[in-house]
């Protein structure tokens, strides 16, 4: 019966977080060690703490969700989460691409709000008082984008992201518009003194408490839940409540932080799966951080617990990292239950290409999640943080998450290697540089600008709130970046466009001109052919012409001498535009022949020219070339006209 109530013990605190002892044995024996029972008595608020408090106290509407969240959000029991898709009653338009999609994180539930864009930041107050009940003037909102968002600012004008995360609150007080709009738009200096150390920090008014208990823990390394404050003024729901409705003190508000003591009789207790290579059963210690012992009763409580074999979520020597994804993601839904992250099957490489290399608003940030089975912090992050409603819903929409395991050194050499093939040494050092006391660790990673590089390392000793807030602040970094990185997409691609536009011009441009360049071409080749052609016939004329002259000449008879007295003297008239006679001495009884030849063998044969007498006007060349020249009276002299044809 020890043994059990021992396990019983154990795995109660595992589950509602309770460190205290003898907070823990109270419940059990008040439940009478009923596990079960014991749960349900501890944890009933998550589905009823925000109608109960709003039944007790009507300024304490609702309550955002404290630092150290862990004992409320288990896996077994997430928040709940409520969707409100109907259009707003303010906008006539419904149309789902000038929607505005929201996640309202009020009384640790998300409700989903879809709004026309041309909806005011008015009605989206209105329709939380209908959703969440809180009424429109004691709403405090963050994450809207801070003086902006003025009643009457349109929802569109706002720049708000797919999916934007929003903070809702209460307020204790009631404040008009204007002084609200003033307060939010303030810068508040807090004047924060640590140890010998005093720090000086600027906020906007829409920065909350709790964000800057997370940048003191940068500084510090207190973490918040460890933080013990002086100097805060008395609000409700303190963590969640933005600087501007805190009631700070002015020009400076002075702050004093430490480190919370331990109490030496709580005892914290974490379970470490040690498994023997020697032994098929498995043992799990309980590891007591504290330097105390236990004394009479409290001995029982240091026994181990033999609960049945766990499977490790990953072999040892993987030799195939996408194997290796596959094994670690089933695993671990068979150990943690469905309730968890979705993990990507494949390499890291593929991992940061589905997640950073894509169109700008297409990215989304990738979630490392290293797990160590050694750590004594793994469990509690499994079950608890990586099962709450809120981070699961974070990470699915916004991320791609990788899981891999470190426990055995050829793993975790093959994720360094890996992790150095695709981000540089500085992220793999990074990575080695993790103690493993803070493991399990969720490493952002994100593409900024044009490098893919880590962003955070949420380590494993956090609560909800502190996982959550690291989450958030990652995803508005990110969207920043990735609204810019859209832009300046947009831009190059509208370079490009003209460039390609313009290449396309002058592309066309020049096959035009090498089109008339060809036409000019073949026309001139044509022209030259032609020419070619034409002085060949030219010349084979010139020939035939020569040729027919040549033959002509020949058969012209001898001209008799000038002193002879029976002569046929002809004169030749030769056209225009010539004015030149030709004169030649024939016998009278050569042939009309004869002077049609002597007149070829000048260039004028009678196919192309007619012989016409002056008196009767005739063409000889119509006459029978036998005829004699005294018979055609042109004896003893004659004056005859070239005409052409």
């Amino acid at each position: 019966m020890a043994e059990n109530r021992e396990e019983i013990l154990a795995n109660f605190q595992g589950i509602t977080a309770i460190e205290d002892l003898a907070e823990a044995i109270y419940h059990l024996e008040e439940a009478n060690w009923d596990l079960l029972s014991a749960i349900n008595r501890v944890m009933p608020q998550d589905g009823n703490s925000s109608a109960a408090t709003q039944q007790t106290d009507d300024t304490h509407d609702v309550e955002m969700i404290d630092d150290d969240i862990s004992v409320i959000t288990p896996k077994t029991h997430p928040p709940d989460r409520e969707d409100s898709n109907q259009a707003s009653t303010s906008s006539p338009r419904n149309n789902s691409s000038d929607m505005v999609e929201l996640q309202v994180h009020f009384n640790n539930k998300i409700h989903e709000i879809k709004m026309s864009g041309a909806a005011t930041v008015s009605d989206l107050k209105k329709r939380l008082e209908s959703v969440c009940g809180v009424p429109v003037c004691r709403q405090q909102i963050s994450g809207m984008g801070g003086s902006r968002a003025t009643s009457s600012a349109t929802l569109g004008s706002l720049g708000l992201a797919a999916n934007a995360v929003l903070r809702l609150k209460a307020a204790d007080q009631l404040m008009a518009d204007d002084e609200a709009a003033d307060r939010l738009t303030r810068s508040y200096i807090l004047c924060i003194k640590h140890d010998d150390k005093d720090y000086t920090l600027t906020y906007p008014g829409t920065k909350t408490v709790q964000e800057v208990k997370n940048d003191i823990y940068s500084l510090t390394d207190i973490p918040a839940r460890h933080q013990m404050w002086t100097g805060w003024p008395a609000v409700s729901g303190l963590d969640g409540t933005i600087l501007a409705m805190v009631g700070l003190d002015q020009p400076q508000h002075q702050l004093t932080v430490k480190r919370a003591p331990s109490n030496s009789k709580q005892k914290e207790y974490e379970r470490i799966i040690l498994e023997s290579s020697d032994s098929e059963n498995s043992s799990i210690e309980e590891i007591e951080d504290s330097a105390d012992t236990f004394t009479g009763e409290d001995d029982i409580f240091v026994d181990l617990v033999h609960p049945e074999r766990l499977q490790p979520l990953m072999s040892d020597h993987v030799e195939d990292e996408v194997l290796g994804c596959i094994e670690f993601a089933q695993r671990f839904r068979t150990r943690y239950g469905p309730n968890t992250p979705n993990f990507f099957e494949g390499t890291l490489q593929d991992a940061i290409k589905e997640a950073c290399l894509k169109p700008a608003k297409e990215r989304k940030l990738l979630g490392l999640y290293l797990h160590h089975e050694q750590s004594v912090l793994s469990n509690v992050f499994c079950a608890q943080l990586l099962g709450c409603e809120a981070v699961l819903q974070t990470l699915a929409t916004n991320f791609v998450v990788y899981g891999w395991d470190l426990t055995h050194p050829d793993n975790n050499n093959m994720l360094l290697n890996s992790m150095t093939n695709a981000l540089g040494p500085v992220a793999s050092m990074t990575i080695r540089s993790i103690p493993m006391d803070r493991l399990p660790a969720l490493v952002i990673i994100m593409r900024v600008r044009s490098n893919t590089e880590i962003y955070s390392v949420i380590n494993g000793n956090v609560g909800v709130s502190e996982l959550l807030g690291g989450l958030m602040e990652g995803l508005e970094r990110f969207a920043s970046l990735r609204d810019m990185d859209a832009k300046a997409e947009r831009e190059r691609d509208a370079r490009q466009r003209v460039k390609r536009e313009q290449d396309e011009a002058y592309q066309r441009s020049l096959e035009a001109d090498r089109a008339k360049e060809e036409i000019k071409k073949q026309q001139e080749l044509e022209r030259n052919q032609e020419l070619e052609r034409a002085e060949s016939e030219r010349q084979l004329e010139e020939a035939r012409k020569e040729a027919a002259r040549s033959e002509a000449a020949a058969r012209v008879p001898a001209e008799p001498a000038a002193a002879a007295r029976d002569v046929a003297r002809i004169r030749v008239r030769l056209p225009p535009p010539h004015h030149d006679l030709l004169e030649r001495r024939f016998q009278p009884h050569d042939t009309l022949q004869a002077l049609l030849d002597f007149l070829a063998s000048k260039g004028y044969p009678q196919e192309n020219y007619k012989v016409i007498s002056s008196w009767p006007r005739r063409d000889l060349t119509t006459e029978s070339h036998s005829s004699t020249l005294q018979a055609l009276k042109l004896y003893p002299q004659e004056t005859v006209m070239l005409e052409e044809r």
